[in-house]
């Protein structure tokens, strides 16, 4: 039963809870085959911490951070390391060790204000869920790490972290409350280890999956001013420049889909690939993010329809590829979703005077339009397979929903899109609120309907057909629907403050 929200307990558990230790939570990577989570040695001379807060059934069937003790107050005005003993990290087997303090790099332009109480959490001007509410409810739930508590293979590092890191940067950004960015902080130093590797990454499986936590990397090395982080962004932007392409020149998904390109893999590969480029002043970049997304204009859209299918096969030897064209046979509504979030994100980094900017935004908004014309007339909010909304068994997804609002908001913020645009992400981001989420007792924000898990091929083989997209298992609460989720309302929160 939905309930009317009073989430001021949210936010002060949130607070207590950003210096607190508890079971970390995640996921399989999207379309990956399932791996045993890695055994850790502990590192000599590190002491171990108490370990942290158990996590119990409570309302829903959802596990809930056990209370945990109030620290002292203290000031927040810079990011600040965790209090007394070394954190653990439960689920990679070994301690880490408590971050140092360092003065707060001032090039990011961004001051961060000490809360000096803990926020009101009151429902936005329209009435609805706002970002506080759902930021401060997935810290409540997930107090230690972005992970999800009874999935052994989401203690990697892998692209839904990167996805969290992101909505908790631009919390950071959008409130000037430090609390976020120590979230961020704390949850990449159980990967990054003192000489900058990162714990359970490989390079040599080319799978561009891992590549989105690298912009957090690069902010968190200008931030902290901590060369393990620039480390770690330098070993993931070496994968990109030996990572297996197709002929034509686009980046494979992974080295075990050879010469295939996803939707999905525009989200994973190519912001960190062009903020990476800024940073460095390296403009040869800039024509190679674009050309990856010429190449899945010119493969992956429908001209009749003009939404675009979830991958293409170079070589058209797949089974689910069209002996013709290469193409799989459906238009995935999460893929369509990341696609849009990578555009939208790529225009932050893309020159205002680089000859192709006017293309992206000009394909940007054809895209759009045509997300538009497939959205559920009724919810204003989007099907798993996105042009057979009224067929038998297709669902209203979260993740794509969330996804479209986001990046339609962005845009049309950022004046990428038509001003129409705002209106059409704050209808849909009231769709989400009133048929996607629920609310427990306690006042915790549950996404529900989001597909956990979609790709194509592997073992057993996903032959990419409407029957296969309807059949994947649906998560409540899963990172990649509650990630755009929370930059959909901080993008919609923004237009209206004119920001």
């Amino acid at each position: 039963m939905r309930i009317l929200i009073s989430v001021l307990l949210i936010s002060s558990t949130f607070l207590a809870g950003c210096t607190s230790s508890g079971i970390r939570d995640t996921e399989s990577a999207e379309g990956a085959t399932p791996v045993a989570a890695p055994v850790a040695t502990p590192s000599p001379g590190v002491p171990v911490a108490a370990p942290g807060a158990k996590l119990e059934a409570r309302s829903l069937g959802r596990p809930v951070a056990a209370p945990v003790a109030k620290p002292e107050a203290r000031s927040m005005d810079v990011p600040v390391a965790a209090p007394g003993l070394k954190s653990e990290a439960p689920s990679l087997g070994r301690p880490v060790a408590a971050p140092v303090a360092k003065p707060e790099a001032q090039s990011l332009g961004v001051p961060v204000a000490a809360p000096s109480t803990a926020p009101a959490v009151t429902a936005s001007s329209s009435g609805t869920i706002g970002s506080l509410q759902i930021a401060s409810s997935f810290i409540a739930l997930h107090p230690d790490s972005i992970i999800y508590a009874t999935e052994a293979k989401s203690r990697r590092w892998n692209y839904e972290q990167g996805v969290m890191y992101e909505a908790f940067f631009q919390m950071w950004l959008h409130t000037k409350n430090s609390a976020w960015l120590e979230y961020n902080r704390k949850n990449l130093d159980y990967y990054i280890e003192p000489d900058g590797t990162i714990r359970t990454y490989k390079l040599e499986d080319y799978n561009i999956d891992n590549i989105p936590p690298g912009r957090m990397l690069l902010r968190a090395a200008e931030i902290w001013a901590d060369v393990r982080y620039r480390k770690a962004a330098d070993l993931l932007r070496k994968q990109l420049a030996t990572h297996p392409r197709t002929e034509s020149g686009g980046f494979w998904h992974k080295k075990i889909y050879p010469y295939q390109m996803w939707l999905d893999g525009l989200y994973m590969g190519q912001p960190f690939y062009l903020y990476y480029a800024r940073i460095t002043g390296n403009d040869t970049i800039w024509n190679d993010v674009i050309r990856q997304f010429r190449l899945i204009a010119e493969h992956n859209k429908d001209p009749k329809t003009g939404l675009y299918y979830h991958a293409w096969d170079e070589k058209k030897e797949q089974k689910w590829a069209n002996s013709v064209t290469g193409q799989s046979p459906n238009f995935w509504g999460r893929a369509i979703g990341w696609y849009v979030m990578a555009i939208v994100d790529v225009l932050d980094y893309l020159p205002e005077d680089h000859p192709d900017r006017q293309w992206m935004i000009g394909m940007f908004t054809e895209l759009a339009e045509s997300m538009v014309r497939y959205r559920d007339p009724a919810t204003k909010l989007w099907y798993q397979v996105v042009d057979q909304g009224a067929r038998q068994g297709n669902y209203l997804e979260a993740s794509v929903s969330s996804m479209c609002t986001y990046a339609f908001a962005k845009g049309a913020n950022r004046g990428y899109l038509p001003a129409k645009f705002k209106g059409i992400a704050q209808e849909s981001f009231d769709g989400i609120v009133k048929h996607l989420v629920t609310v427990d007792k306690d006042g915790h924000i549950y996404l529900e309907h989001v597909c956990s898990v979609s790709g194509l091929g592997g073992n057993p083989y996903r032959d990419g057909s409407f029957e296969y997209y309807i059949g994947e298992p649906q998560r409540t609460n899963d990172f990649k629907g509650y990630g755009p989720f929370l930059m959909a309302a901080i993008e919609i929160e923004r237009g209206k403050a004119g920001n």
